[in-house]
């Protein structure tokens, strides 16, 4: 009779415990947006999103430059903030598409994701995030596509 192995997880003890430390610091990041904007600070929230790009790696940096691009232009009733230190686009004022770079969580691949402001209905069930590899102009139209879909009142 051949043994079993319990499947096992790549997460050190203390991560299986809790948060990862990752997790921890996005956390962190998300309450000092939320202090920032409760004090009404003076702030450039475009600037602020630009800056969490700039910080990204190469491979990051340059998906999130491009879909800042393609929402500034597709999708110019969206305002830049930044989301747990992801770069994200609001709606009245609630966050409706954000980056996730890869490296933000050391996953496989960076994400573009919807919360469920984003009017992406299609049926019972639709995806909210869309893994992304690489930029090219069919990665783009799609993108696009969702944007606009997304904004519609």
């Amino acid at each position: 009779m051949a043994e079993t192995s319990e499947p096992t997880d790549a997460r050190t003890d203390d991560e299986q415990d809790g948060f990862s430390d990752k997790e921890k610091a996005a956390m962190k990041e998300r309450a000092a947006e939320l202090r920032k904007q409760k004090r009404g600070a003076k702030k450039d929230p475009e600037a602020d999103l630009l800056e969490k790009i700039a910080e990204m790696p190469h491979s990051d940096r340059a998906i999130a430059s491009r879909i800042h691009e393609l929402v500034t232009e597709h999708a110019p009733s969206l305002t830049s903030k930044t989301w747990y230190g992801m770069p994200g686009w609001a709606k009245n004022g609630k966050v409706l598409c954000f980056f996730q770079g890869a490296a933000k969580f050391d996953t496989r691949y960076a994400a573009l994701g919807f919360n469920d402001i984003a009017t992406l209905d299609d049926g019972t069930m639709w995806p909210t995030a869309y893994a992304i590899t690489e930029m090219n102009a069919a990665n783009e139209k799609l993108i696009i596509g969702l944007l606009k879909k997304a904004v519609q009142e």
